[in-house]
């Protein structure tokens, strides 16, 4: 039985062009700064809290965000700042508290348990370790992703052929399609985490939640992985949310940006309005910024 739809969620009528928002103390209580992408909503978020424990302080505190069609978000923060605990609350992985998130047309504060495949189902993931399993091969570990809606033939691995000419086509996409038949062990960190980002496409997303992504990458992988991201971003008109450390590569890869410093909002704007100092916020000693 498929999830109950939510009622439309509408635009906030917020500007493309509007300036950045910076905020001092507490997380904005407006709606988040849209860019260029149009439509309703794949993900809002409002006064989104978090907490792990009733004797620990809250880890998200008020965040508010919105994901439109066709955009790539960054969220910026240093460690602990809240930005992969956020991702876990889109997907129920992370108890919220308060507050309340719509995900792909599913309320993630009031789903049961029960539910929650169907919204995870909905959502790609891409991870900073890759997650793939080594000895098997590139194609069966792209495959993998089509697991939540083939049923028991899928996980005996007789996977169906329009399944495994999507998973090619994927692999194509994302510019490794020559390796299909290797050994997922066997490709260097760029190449696994290609192979990882089709997976995540397989599963044919409403959204798609990368989580330090190009941690383990060197630069120039770095640059290709965040603009593959974004080119599908863009041309599937599937949101994108990517976490990151690197502000260069915030700035130069994706339309928005998110700052978190101690699970609030301090920074939400436009990446073509913000720059290094405007950013500052984010990070309120040197050591955080390194």
């Amino acid at each position: 039985m498929a999830a109950p739809a939510l009622a439309p969620m509408p635009r906030d009528g917020v500007s493309p062009a509007t300036a950045p928002t910076v905020v001092a103390a507490q997380a904005p209580t407006s709606a988040a700064v849209s860019s260029s992408a149009t439509g309703t909503a794949l993900a809002r978020v409002r006064g989104l809290q978090v907490r792990y424990s009733a004797d620990e302080p809250l880890v998200l505190d008020g965040v508010d965000l919105d994901l439109f069609r066709g955009e790539t978000v960054a969220l910026l923060g240093s460690s602990g700042s809240g930005k992969s605990t956020l991702m876990k609350a889109l997907t129920g992985f992370a108890l919220i508290t308060g507050g309340t998130a719509e995900v792909a047309g599913f309320d993630v504060a009031g789903l049961p348990q029960r539910r929650m495949r169907a919204l995870r189902a909905q959502v790609g993931q891409v991870f900073q370790q890759f997650n793939l399993v080594g000895r098997l091969s590139v194609l069966t570990n792209v495959l993998t992703g089509s697991l939540h809606r083939a049923g028991t033939a899928n996980l005996l691995g007789t996977f169906r052929s329009a399944d495994r000419a999507r998973a090619l086509e994927l692999l194509d996409r994302v510019g490794i399609a020559h390796k299909a038949g290797a050994e997922a062990r066997s490709l260097s960190g760029g190449q696994q985490q290609r192979v990882a980002i089709a997976r995540a496409l397989m599963q044919d997303p409403r959204l798609i939640l990368a989580d330090e992504p190009v941690a383990s990458l060197d630069p120039r992988m770095s640059h290709t992985v965040l603009g593959l991201l974004r080119s599908i971003a863009r041309e599937e008109q599937i949101p994108v949310l990517v976490s990151l450390h690197v502000l260069p590569l915030a700035l130069e890869h994706t339309d928005r940006i998110i700052g978190l410093r101690h699970g609030e909002v301090v920074v939400s704007g436009k990446a073509s309005d913000l720059n290094a100092e405007s950013l500052s916020p984010v990070y309120d000693t040197e050591e955080e910024a390194e």
